[in-house]
Parts: C-alpha cells; sequence; structure tokens
C-alpha cells in the first residue's frame, strides 16, 4: 500500500532531483449557480511548453525521481511532473492500455486502497474529448481541500443533484464497491463498452471519493479556448492567462460546464 510518508518522501526526492516542474497559480472565487468557482490562472504554463515532454509515452517511459511505488500485480503510482496542486499523484497502468478503455474491476482494486489511505478526490478524464493529456490509462489522485474555502467547492450541488446538465451520481458505501458503482453510472448515462478491449461508446468524465462518484458524459473538450477535465465538475478550473479568467467570469463558470457536458 502506498503510504502518505512514502508520498512525501518521494515528493522530496523528486524536488531534489529537479524532476518536479510546478505550474504555479493566482487563485480566485467565482459563484455561479450556488457554487463558489475556484478558478487557477496559470503564470508559468509557458515553461511548461517550453521544457515540453521529449518522450512519446511519458506516463510508460517514466522519468525515474517521479516513482512513488508499486502497485501490485498491474499498476504503478507517479508524482505528476507539472502538478497544479502538491501531492497530485497518478495511477498507471504497467501495460499499455488506451485512456478510452473502460476502467476494469482491476484497475479500481489497484485504485482503492489507495484513496482510502491517503484520502483525497480521485478522478479520470475518459478520453481526449473528456480532457485527458496522456493516451496511457491512468487514474488521478489529488488532496483535499481543493481550495480554502470547502474540500470540494461543487459537492453539495454534486450530491443534490443540482447540476443542470446530464450526470450520475451515487453514493459509495465502501471502496471495495467503486467498480460495481461506476458500472452503474455508466448504464445509466448509456455508455458502453465497445470490442474486446471495452473501448468507451462516448467521452466520460469521473469524480469520486470515499463517500460519493459522479460521472459526467461529454460532447467537447473545451469552451472556446479553455480546455475542461474532471475537476471542473468539481467545482476547480484552470485557465491560461487573464483573457480566459475574464472570459469564465463574464460567461459563468457553470455555463462553460454545460458548454462541454450534455443537457
Amino acid at each position: 500500500m502506498i503510504s502518505g510518508a512514502q508520498v512525501a518522501a518521494a515528493t522530496r526526492h523528486a524536488f531534489a532531483r529537479g524532476a518536479l516542474q510546478p505550474i504555479a497559480t493566482e487563485l480566485c472565487v467565482v459563484e455561479d449557480a450556488g457554487v463558489r468557482f475556484l478558478l487557477r490562472v496559470s503564470s508559468s504554463v509557458a515553461r511548461k511548453e517550453a521544457l515540453g515532454e521529449q518522450r512519446a509515452d511519458p506516463l510508460g517511459d517514466y522519468e525515474r525521481d517521479l516513482f512513488v511505488g508499486d502497485v501490485p500485480p498491474a499498476h504503478y503510482v507517479l508524482l505528476n511532473k507539472f502538478n497544479v496542486m502538491p501531492g497530485h499523484l497518478l495511477l498507471v497502468t504497467r501495460a499499455p492500455e488506451p485512456q478510452e478503455c473502460l476502467l476494469t474491476e482491476r484497475d479500481l482494486a489497484a485504485f482503492a486502497p489507495l484513496i482510502d489511505s491517503l484520502g483525497g478526490l480521485g478522478f479520470y478524464n475518459g478520453g481526449l474529448e473528456a480532457g485527458a493529456s496522456q493516451p496511457r490509462k491512468h487514474l488521478q489522485l489529488v488532496p483535499l481541500p481543493l481550495g480554502p474555502e470547502k474540500a470540494i467547492p461543487a459537492e453539495t450541488s454534486i450530491k443534490t443533484a443540482a447540476l443542470p446538465f446530464r450526470h450520475a451520481f451515487a453514493a459509495v458505501e465502501k471502496v471495495a464497491d467503486l467498480h460495481r458503482v461506476y458500472r452503474e453510472l455508466l448504464d445509466r448515462c448509456g455508455i458502453a463498452g465497445v470490442g474486446k478491449e471495452e473501448r468507451q461508446s462516448a467521452p466520460y468524465n469521473l469524480l469520486f471519493t470515499r463517500e460519493w462518484m459522479l460521472l459526467v458524459p461529454r460532447r467537447r473538450e473545451r469552451f472556446e479556448s479553455i480546455s475542461v477535465n474532471a475537476l471542473g465538475f468539481a467545482g476547480s478550473l484552470f485557465v491560461r492567462d487573464h483573457a480566459s479568467r475574464e472570459r469564465v467570469c463574464a460567461v459563468g463558470p457553470m455555463q462553460v460546464l454545460r458548454a462541454v457536458a450534455i443537457e
């Protein structure tokens, strides 16, 4: 099992070796539709682009200084090199499975002890149109709270079904149930596995804690030039510059989510 002490030690090592390249952001709060959204504006994304990524499969051919530990038999945990929040972890499949394949029972069985031990918010970007930036299958975990006011800004709206777009929500009684609940939510949203690999029939985002799970079908990756991944539906959006921030503020963060989800 990956422990908090193990994550902390790996983080110190990665910083010392220069492997971690956090993206500095300015945080502001924007209220819309009863949710106090966190809007993070990058002040160093240009540095990320300048450093670039020379590896065709950076999660498979990964930097050794980002390695946290193995999760036998088929996964391992890495630190997110370009993290916005400290302690951002990736659970990666050892075999080169595509991100567009549905999560298997083995995937969520590997993730369950991670979230059970560390807590936090788990998420999955099902394909490019759902904000996935890497082709190899990987789940992600970020620590809570996401911001200064509330652990998960949109949690009340999530739990009360007050989201103005198609979604499916369910309580999770124990982490061992994650895969069963996940398949139920897929069915409720009309998303199926296609072929032997069970490639998803439509893009979607998945968010989950130890207590609940939310699935949101997607129709596009971006609102104008602004990319949205699963964390947007938790109430946390990331934009590249101040012009994008002003656009989100003008339109409203919930309208941004409606534009990329399905009504």
